[in-house]
């Protein structure tokens, strides 16, 4: 869709009367891109709206976060942020979920979203870390992980199999508490 800027695009946390939406803009990424996620689009789609309403009230986890791009009030991205309720893991966090819509890729709302993330984790008493798996072969979303100060730390071979077939996940993190490389 061209005209499509980041300098045009809302980008807020999800609230519990965004549920519907949501998970239809999710349901659809996973569908229209099954290899980008370990969520599979079929079990997601058989869980109830409770479930992801759940996930947006993110009750007793008061650090989780899922944002949405809006363009013209429409939704057109998704990136969440997971953090350990665990004493020994409340250093780190997981971005996960990231998802643009295909007539908005390549306008720079991924970059948006990741930023947001980003911010909202150094927002987080104790958060030092944040990081995230990416489909082997997904450049575009690699390129855009690096380009936010992402770096590979390890591959998994056969992190997930889809339709028979592996697919290795690189595992990359973004360390919140030293200045980003240039």
């Amino acid at each position: 869709m061209p005209g499509i800027g980041y300098e045009s695009v809302v980008v807020r946390k999800l609230r519990v009367e965004d549920a519907a939406q949501y998970r239809a803009f999710r349901l659809e990424a996973l569908r229209a891109a099954p290899t980008a996620f370990t969520s599979s689009y079929e079990e997601e789609n058989a869980k109830p709206l409770s479930a992801t309403i759940e996930r947006l009230a993110a009750t007793g986890r008061p650090d989780d976060a899922v944002v949405g791009a809006y363009y013209a009030g429409r939704l057109i991205g998704i990136a969440g942020l997971s953090v350990p309720l665990r004493r020994q893991e409340r250093h780190k966090a997981t971005l996960f979920g990231m998802a643009v819509a295909p007539h908005a890729s390549g306008c720079g709302i991924g970059k948006v979203l990741v930023r947001q993330i980003l911010q909202i984790a150094a927002s987080v008493d104790r958060l030092t870390q944040v990081g995230l798996t990416v489909s082997e072969g997904n450049l575009p979303a690699e390129r855009l992980y690096r380009s936010c100060g992402f770096e590979v730390w390890g591959r998994e071979p056969r992190a997930v199999i889809i339709d028979g077939r592996p697919i290795a996940k690189l595992h990359m993190v973004r360390m919140l508490d030293r200045p980003r490389p240039v």
